[in-house]
Parts: structure tokens; sequence; C-alpha cells
């Protein structure tokens, strides 16, 4: 039965993965900060892990869940920053901290903790279309997932028998994408079920930067 670790696994595309790889026969660890809502709606079987990724402890403590063999690292919990976002002339610099504590280094501490129970397996870390392009006001997190993607594809170059993947799922209806745009209707945005069929598509492919839209089949009209 092959293990992966998926954090912020509580809502969002970190559960919805969670759930589609308990249906694959897949055994799971899963973290989020909020203990409760993780405890209510992880799939059955998951053993769960409660806490911040910023947190050492809590990181060996997923480490220590995981057994001797790990196949799978999801590192989906992020930190947007503040809502609505500031321009970078007036970020908040301890806000910008955490985002880049959140989002960049938690990701490559709990891959260095879990490396040497990784031997042939898989990173994915969650990118988005603003670590490529330039959205006012998302200077905080875009410029983070451009630095969690660029540490993602040297880890690549320096792993050769690790596959690590930066995977943009694009605009999803969650409660992160609610906050980036706060009092919007955002119904039109796919539930992040959409995107996990792209997912499962990624597992497949070779170390790189893959976007959820070029893994999905195209619609005919």
């Amino acid at each position: 039965m092959p293990t992966a670790v998926i954090t912020g696994a509580s809502r969002g595309l970190g559960l919805a993965v969670a759930r589609a790889l308990t249906g694959e026969g897949w055994q799971l660890v899963l973290d989020a900060r909020d203990g409760e809502l993780l405890r209510r709606n992880a799939p059955g079987g998951a053993i769960l892990v409660p806490g911040d990724v910023t947190d050492p402890d809590h990181r060996l403590a997923l480490r220590d869940a995981v057994g001797p063999q790990l196949d799978l690292l999801v590192n989906n919990a992020s930190h947007l920053g503040p809502s609505p976002q500031p321009l970078l002339r007036d970020y908040p610099l301890e806000e910008l901290r955490r985002v880049y504590e959140v989002d960049v280094l938690a990701p490559l501490v709990l891959t260095q903790v879990l490396l040497p129970l990784l031997s042939g397996g898989t990173v994915v870390n969650i990118s988005s279309d603003a670590a490529v392009e330039a959205y006012e006001g998302w200077g905080g997190y875009g410029s983070a997932k451009a630095a969690l993607d660029h540490l993602s594809a040297v880890l690549a170059q320096e792993n050769p028998g690790l596959r690590v993947l930066s995977f943009d799922p694009g605009d999803m209806r969650t409660d992160m994408q609610q906050a980036a745009f706060p009092g919007e209707d955002i119904t039109d945005r796919p539930l992040p079920e959409t995107v996990v069929p792209a997912f499962l598509r990624l597992l497949d492919r070779p170390s790189g930067r893959y976007r959820a839209s070029d893994l999905l089949p195209v619609e005919l009209p």
C-alpha cells in the first residue's frame, strides 16, 4: 500500500486529493492547522496529525507517523497573507515573513525531514499562476510561490532519483480564493474536486512544472 503525506488537508484541494487517493488504496498521513476540521472532514483510515507546518516538532511528528517508506509528499498548506492583499509598497514585513515561512521554508524543510523516507518517491509542491504572472496585490503570495517553483526545480536537479513536481491547479472555489477576493462572488470558479483528475495524471509525469489545464482532457464543443 503506497503512503502519502498531504499538508493542508482539512479542506480545499488538499482534502479533495486526500479523498481521491483514499479511493485509490493509498495510506494517508494528513496535516492541517485546524484539527477539529481535519477530524470532521478527513477520509476514514487516514492518520491525522494536526499542527502547523512551520513548527519543527510538528514536522517530526509527521515523519514519525509515516513509517519506514514514503511514496508521495504533497506540500499543499499555504498562507495567502493579508486580505485584501496589499500593494508591495504597503506590505507589512511581519505578514510577508509569515507568507514566506509557510509557503517557501516549511515545504523545503518538511521535504528535508522526509527525504530519507522518499527513496524513488515523489514530491508535489502546489503552485499558482501568480508565481509566473504579475498581478497587482499578489506580490507577497506570488513571489513566495515563484520561490517554491525554483526550489522545486533545483531539488529535482540535485536528486535525480526523486520526482519533484510543481502543480498549478488554477482558480478554484476555495476559502483561500474567497479571502483573496473579499466580498466577490466566486461561485463561477470550479470546485477543487474538478482538478483532482489532473493531479492524478501528474503523478505519472517527470519532474517539472505543470498546470492542471494542460493535464485535463479538452472539452469538445
